[in-house]
């Protein structure tokens, strides 16, 4: 027989469950909107118990930030098989999924939140863009990208970000055809710097060797020439 006494929770116990407490609710609203009252109810704890793991909420929100960039960066991670085209496809579902399930929070975030403009806060940010960037160049097997490359890359990641928050605000326009989108230009991007270097020729030649006549590289090929007159 149970006795229905609850189990008191260590501090780091404690601390992890504010955080995914905290983040759950900066999902569902903006982190302004939500207040210290909010979470410790969530919690079940009283607020002042709320102030002796967090400062105040800019610590708690960089806390569940930190969580959530970890959690985005790994949407980045694929394993390295199979066209590079596919790949990129599965990344971008990975990643519409997380901003489906945190859209305020991923949109407090990128236009601005409590804790944006913190050293903290853009250490994550970068950090999310840097594994992207780096996970990218992993997949086109370049250990030490040309300045060209770079623009691409980066360029990609940050059209990525505000092609996510443009669809949050309506989500107007079919998600799966944004991620089909966001792969072509990718490949787009690749194409317009390759017409002015070599170098880019050949690193896009190599990734449109083994694309199959099916995949989303080859589906852009052919929308492309159908509209030529």
């Amino acid at each position: 027989m149970t006795t229905g006494v609850r189990r008191r929770l260590g501090v780091e116990e404690r601390r992890q469950q504010l955080i995914g407490v905290a983040l759950e609710l900066f999902s569902q609203r903006s982190p302004d909107d939500v207040s210290i009252d909010e979470i410790a109810s969530a919690a079940g704890i009283s607020r002042p118990l709320v102030y002796h793991y967090f400062p105040g909420k800019l610590s708690l929100y960089e806390a569940a930030l930190k969580r959530a960039s970890d959690d985005l960066a790994g949407r980045f991670v694929e394993p390295h098989e199979g066209p590079l085209g596919a790949r990129l496809l599965r990344v971008m579902r990975r990643f519409f999924d997380f901003v489906d399930d945190h859209g305020p929070g991923f949109a407090a975030l990128m236009r601005g939140g409590p804790a944006v403009g913190s050293t903290a806060t853009n250490a994550l940010i970068d950090s999310v863009r840097q594994a992207a960037y780096v996970q990218i160049l992993s997949h086109l097997d370049v250990a030490n990208p040309p300045a060209r490359l770079e623009l691409v890359v980066r360029s990609w990641i940050s059209l990525a970000e505000s092609t996510a928050l443009i669809w949050l605000d309506g989500r107007r326009i079919p998600r799966a055809e944004l991620e089909v989108q966001l792969v072509h230009d990718f490949a787009a991007l690749a194409a317009v710097s390759a017409a002015y270097d070599e170098e880019m020729g050949t690193l896009l030649r190599h990734m449109l060797r083994n694309e199959p006549t099916d995949g989303p590289f080859s589906e852009l090929v052919g929308r492309l020439i159908s509209l030529a007159p």
